[in-house]
């Protein structure tokens, strides 16, 4: 009995250190993609980069944000790499997502909302899966 109330007290801790592990990752994420956006359009308005440019950047952009945002979240992070990933990526794509349209100024949901949330989260998920192995393997 003391055995399963153990147990359950533990995985309750997993739960909160999960939950803070990934605001982190996001948060970090964010952060990372503002300041990488607010270089690529200084970059746009005094070089002359094509138009074509701007959507495989901003996809490089996402992923670089989701990489740092996962390794850095989950510095500490033992387990869970898959799971903590793929929430720090989806939910970064779904924040990236609002505030960005906050920003503009327009709303779109489309497809191109749900491909990013998806790239998101499988970025996430294999950034979390090397993230945790590597720090298992350095120990």
């Amino acid at each position: 009995m003391k055995l399963k109330s153990k147990i359950n007290i533990h995985k309750e801790g997993n739960k909160n250190s999960l939950i803070k592990y990934v605001a982190k990752g996001v948060l970090i994420a964010l952060c990372t993609s503002l300041v990488l956006v607010l270089v690529f359009a200084f970059l746009l308005k005094f070089t002359n980069i094509s138009d074509s440019a701007i959507a495989p950047v901003n996809q490089v952009i996402k992923g670089i944000s989701i990489f740092l945002g996962v390794f850095i979240g989950l510095k500490k992070c033992k387990e869970l790499g898959l799971v903590s990933g793929l929430l720090i990526g989806f939910v970064y794509s779904i924040m990236a997502f609002l505030i960005f349209s906050i920003l503009s100024g327009t709303f779109v949901f489309d497809i191109t909302l749900l491909t990013d949330s998806v790239f998101g989260a499988v970025i996430g998920a294999i950034c979390g899966i090397i993230s945790v192995n590597i720090k298992k393997s350095a120990n």
